[in-house]
Order: structure tokens, then sequence, then C-alpha cells
């Protein structure tokens, strides 16, 4: 490979080459770092606003200040001013407008130096504050500290006060994981309680009738203060007895979240299950309108039930031999065994009778109708008897050379009666004419669950005339 000559290599920028365009990017680059470190090095635009509260709260330099819960600046000194109010000057980094609100809050009540300015800034469509203006007593508001709101109490009262934090603390002492496990479900029973007195208080009138039975009710217990001495008396006995068996009723307690867990859920379906009855609910009331009546009609049948259900001792248990349901069980066991020989038999008779049955199931409306219209027929009477005499005549014996009956065959049954009567097979419905929608006769085809064909098993052209 020959060497290029001496003086013709080209250095990077040479062989790239440095156009307008990247001059142009490179400048804007430097532009956007500037303005950074601009905004970096000058406290990132923050805003000093002076707060005039009527005490400092126990605020201290260098507490936060926090907009909607998030930290945007500090408090930077805390001066009085001549009319004895605290001038708080605090720094934040977002500029506030008229209508804008301070408050001092603590993050707890037993802290000292806890405390932060919460700023409710105003709508960002009024006018900005300048910097360093300052938000009066009209826009402030100065929390009041657990030990002045003691203070307000008298000496005895704040004796007594004491006392019961200390009693509370002797009682809690060594079961606090105990008392954590109360207190978690203290808020759910407060918002029952809360609902329970809603509803208590939703019908006044009923309330006050409460009130005034309650009233009555006292006084009959006031008149009867020894049976009351006694009942309190037998109560401490079962209470006794209750508090022997303490471990069962901590193990039950135990028990019961989870089963008021579970019975929450079921109550919530079932609410929405109440929700589908309420249509057949609706549905219902039109039955229900007579209910009443029947129910005032039932009590004298259940009142002259009341000597069957007492006598129902005597069927399951009477003195005596094979006179009684106990008796009659005892005697199952040898009915089984002789019906465990019937039954199959009995099967296969029901087997073998299906089909007559599913081929009979169709002439069901024939056959009521038929014995219906025999009855119009034959209930007419005068002088000589009923207008009409009918029997049923079937041949099915016939006597052979030594005058004993034998039983017909099916094929002969109709020959007594000559090449004249032939065997007739109406198919269901047939025996009146042809209805306008077509719904007779009830044959398979058309429809289906007939069970009976119009081609083998009737004949659909013999009808009355006229169909």
């Amino acid at each position: 490979m020959a060497a290029k000559p001496l003086g013709e290599e080209k250095g990077p920028a040479q062989a790239r080459g440095v156009t307008p365009a990247r001059a142009a990017a490179l400048a804007a680059l430097a532009i956007v770092v500037i303005a950074l470190a601009a905004v970096i090095f000058s406290g990132n635009g923050s805003h000093s606003y002076s707060l005039v509260f009527q005490n400092a709260s126990q605020l201290v330099d260098d507490n936060q200040v926090l907009i909607g819960g998030q930290p945007v600046g500090s408090v930077e000194e805390i001066e009085l001013t001549d009319d004895n109010l605290a001038r708080v000057e605090i720094s934040v980094e977002q500029q506030l407008h008229e209508g804008s609100t301070a408050i001092v809050r603590a993050t707890s009540l037993s802290g000292v130096a806890n405390h932060y300015v919460s700023i409710d800034p105003g709508p960002n469509s009024n006018p900005p504050l300048e910097d360093g203006a300052t938000l009066g007593l009209d826009s402030t508001t100065t929390p009041v500290d657990l030990d002045a709101f003691i203070n307000t109490f008298p000496a005895p009262v704040r004796r007594a006060l004491g006392e019961f934090i200390r009693g509370n603390a002797e009682q809690f002492s060594g079961r606090g994981e105990d008392a954590n496990e109360t207190f978690k479900y203290f808020a759910p029973a407060l918002n029952r309680t809360s609902a329970f007195v809603r509803e208590l208080n939703a019908d006044q009138r009923l309330f006050e009738r409460f009130v005034v039975s309650s009233s009555k009710l006292s006084t009959a217990i006031a008149q009867r203060g020894e049976e009351l001495s006694s009942a309190i008396s037998n109560a401490d006995t079962a209470f006794g007895a209750i508090a022997s068996q303490n471990r069962a009723f901590s193990e039950t307690l135990q028990l019961l979240p989870p089963v008021f867990r579970q019975a929450n859920t079921t109550f919530v379906n079932l609410r929405a299950a109440l929700d589908d009855i309420d249509p057949l609910i609706e549905t219902a009331k039109p039955a229900t309108k007579n209910l009443a009546p029947f129910l005032a009609d039932l009590q004298p049948v259940l009142s002259r039930a009341v000597p069957v259900f007492k006598n129902l001792r005597l069927v399951n248990r009477r003195q005596g031999f094979a006179n009684d349901t106990a008796e009659l069980l005892g005697f199952l066991p040898a009915v089984q065994e002789r019906s465990a020989k019937a039954f199959p038999r009995s099967e296969a008779a029901i087997e073998a009778f299906q089909p007559n049955l599913n081929f009979l199931r169709a002439y069901t409306p024939d056959i009521f109708n038929g014995f219906g219209t025999l009855g119009q027929i034959a209930g007419y009477y005068d002088g000589n008897g009923h207008y009409a005499r009918v029997q049923l005549a079937l041949n099915l014996f016939e006597r052979d050379e030594d005058g004993e009956l034998d039983p017909i065959t099916p094929s002969e049954q109709y020959e007594f009666f000559g090449d004249e009567a032939p065997v007739r097979r109406p198919c269901p419905g047939a025996a009146t004419q042809a209805a306008p929608d077509g719904s007779n006769p009830f044959t398979e085809p058309p429809f289906a669950g007939s069970g009976v064909s119009p081609t083998t098993e009737c004949d659909p052209a013999d009808a009355p005339p006229g169909s």
C-alpha cells in the first residue's frame, strides 16, 4: 500500500467539517446549560412572604412550609411586632396569589417543636402576591396548644384528668397488644352506633312512644323490687357460672370476628338477593291480598289440630302388640325382603306397559271428554228411564267345544261384527272437526311429544263430517 504524501492527512474537524447548523446547535445547548445553572444557583426562584399570627405557636427557624402536604419552603425568621403579634418570614418555591391562607399545624399533640406552616394557595386566576407581601390575621389561623386547652379547666378538674390518665396507664400496662386489637374495632363500633342513633332519631313519634313505654316499664319494675332483687341474685349466679368458663368464653370471643366478617359478606350478598326478590314480591302482592282472611280461617283449624299432635305420641308408641309406628318399623325388614322380589317384576311390567302408556297419553283429552259427554247424554230420563242406556261390551272370550271360555286374539275380537264394522283408529283430538289453528289432530308430526304417528298408528282422515 503506497504511503500518502506528507502533509496530506486531515484532522477530525477537517474530515467532518463544521457546518453552520452544527454551530447553531452547539450555541443553543450552551444557552440551555447557562439558563439551568442560573435557575439552580439563584435560589430556585423562591418567594418571600410575611405571615402575621396571634402567637408563634412554638414555631422555630427552619420549620417546614407545606402546600398540599408537600414541602415547598421553610421558616426563615420569627419576630415580635409592635402590637405583640408574631411575624413569621417564610421562603417558598411557589408564588402565591390573593386569597391564600396559612395555618400552623402540629404533627402530633404531644410534640413541642414539631410544628409546620400549611399554606392554602389562592386561585391562580387571582392576581399574584408581590415578594415580601404580608398575610394578616384575617388570612392566618393559630392553633390552640394542648397545654393551653388543659389550662382552661379548674385545678380540681386538671387533677382528676391526671388521675384518669394514670389510671389508664395502669389499666393498659402490659396489655398494649390486646388494647390495640380492641381499638381496631372501636371506629367501626362508633360508626355503627352513629348509624343506630340516626335510625333511632328518624321517627321522633315512635321514639317518644318508646321513652314513655320505657318509663312505664321502669315504674312497673320499681313496684316489684323483691322480684328484681331475686332476679339480680340469680343473674349474679349465672354470670358466676359464665366466669368459671372464662377460657371457653374467651375462645368464643376470638372466633366471633371471623364469624361477623363472614356474616357481613353474607348480608352484603343478601342485599343483592333482596333486590332480585323485589319483582317477586311485587308479583306476589295480588296473590297475598287474601292471605289475612286465609290465616283467620286457618286459626280454628290449628286449634283443632292441637289434639291431633297430642295424640301423635300414641301413634309412635302405644301399649300393646303391633299397634304403633315403632313396631311397624320393626316389620319393615321382612316387608323389604318380600318387596325386593316383587319390585323387579313390577319394574319389568311397568317397562313393558310404558309404550302403551306413551300411546294413550296423547288420548287423555279424548278419554275425559268422552266420559263427560257420556254423562251429559245419559243424564236425561223420563218415566221409562234414561234416554240412553250405555254399557261397555268387549268380545274378549269365546266358548270352545267343551263350553269353556278361551281368550280371543286381538285380530279376532271384531270378527263378531262382520266386515261392515272395521277397526277404527282415530288420531288424538280427531273426535271433533279440525280446529282452524290446526291444533288437532294431535299427532307427531307436526307436534313433537305426541308419540302417535299419523301414518302407522292412526288415520287422520277418520274424523267427523265437516272437518
